[in-house]
């Protein structure tokens, strides 16, 4: 049986990866794409199914309640990857943030209930758990308590409640994934990975923020598509789920090193720069639950994604060099030398 499915923010990194996953595993189903194009919203991340019956794309804002009402009548499922998501960029201009992040979300959750959906699965971050010391073993896990530190993750944890808050009140069919940082095709060159490969392919030095010693637990983005998969088709309604790509601590400037060794780069092309105003330390995720409900694990390392993400950005300059060029005040205003 076919369903029809609502992805939020579509055009995006993750959520356009997500369409092309799907339509590719359940090519019987239909997807509904809502996007506000905003700076990481494109279009061309989804040129390929332009003229596929079974995808359909409108240009809308998830606070349209109006708008999100007429097309949440026509679907089964909501994925919910919409929202603002770049924490540089939150630290700049939270306001809309919040707007997007809670409220965009609380429109959905009403419509979800009006419609009688059968599930809402939400996409969140492991940021809103805060930050973990350095050289600890310490990980997060679904039971940690919410620490966000930044406008970014402080709405995304707003978020989560809400959700949670509308299983608890209004019987809500729901799920959570908090997923760690995620990297691959059809990533914005505004983030550190995306960033740091178009960079070299440019032949100019990539900017890395402070020692370079802060830790992120890295996710190949077609992992957590397949993580999001399970999780639609196997979770209990009311679970939570922590995605991770990575079993051991591997700091930022290591994976810049390992980057630029990909590339046949010398390490003299990185560009050390003023920290990030808030930059938490290191994050790490226990993905043990996913793994042990679901079956569900990373089928790369991140040696393997990233030579995939390389190969990648290599064979489409045409994608990501218009995007840099439009990028290049954000660019301007936070990569500051260090002193």
């Amino acid at each position: 049986m076919s369903n029809t499915l609502l992805v939020t923010g579509g055009a995006g990194f993750i959520g356009s990866n997500f369409i092309h996953y799907w339509m590719k595993k359940y090519p019987e189903d239909k997807i509904i794409n809502l996007d506000a194009l905003t700076y990481a919203g494109n279009l061309e991340n989804l040129a390929t199914l332009k003229t596929n019956p079974n995808y359909t794309f409108v240009e809308g804002n998830i606070i349209n309640r109006e708008l999100v009402n007429k097309i949440v009548a026509d679907v089964e499922m909501i994925v919910h990857f919409a929202a603002e998501s770049h924490v540089d960029r939150s630290i700049l201009n939270p306001a809309v943030f919040l707007e997007t992040n809670i409220m965009g979300t609380q429109v959905l959750l009403d419509a979800a209930l009006t419609h009688k959906i059968k599930k809402f699965h939400h996409i969140s971050t492991d940021e809103v758990f805060g930050t973990l010391e350095l050289g600890s073993d310490k990980q997060f896990n679904e039971n940690t308590p919410y620490d966000p530190r930044s406008p970014y993750s402080a709405s995304k944890a707003g978020s989560d409640h809400l959700v949670r808050a509308y299983g608890e009140t209004y019987g809500l069919p729901f799920t959570i994934t908090n997923c760690s940082n995620n990297y691959g095709e059809y990533q914005h060159p505004e983030k550190f990975i995306a960033l740091a490969v178009t960079q070299l392919l440019e032949g100019k030095k990539v900017p890395l923020y402070g020692d370079g010693l802060q830790v992120r637990d890295w996710l190949y983005v077609q992992d957590h598509c397949s993580a999001i998969e399970v999780v639609l088709n196997n979770a209990n309604n009311g679970e939570t789920y922590l995605v991770g790509g990575l079993t051991e601590d591997v700091p930022n400037k290591q994976v810049l090193e390992m980057i630029i060794s990909l590339m046949g780069a010398s390490t003299e092309m990185i560009e050390h720069v003023k920290d990030r105003a808030g930059h938490d330390k290191r994050y790490s995720v226990d993905w043990t639950k996913i793994n042990r409900d679901l079956g569900w694990k990373p089928s790369v390392t991140i040696e393997e994604g990233l030579s995939k993400t390389i190969d990648w950005y290599r064979a489409n300059p045409q994608w990501w060099q218009p995007l840099k060029l439009k990028s290049q005040d954000f660019f301007a205003a936070n990569y500051q030398p260090a002193k």
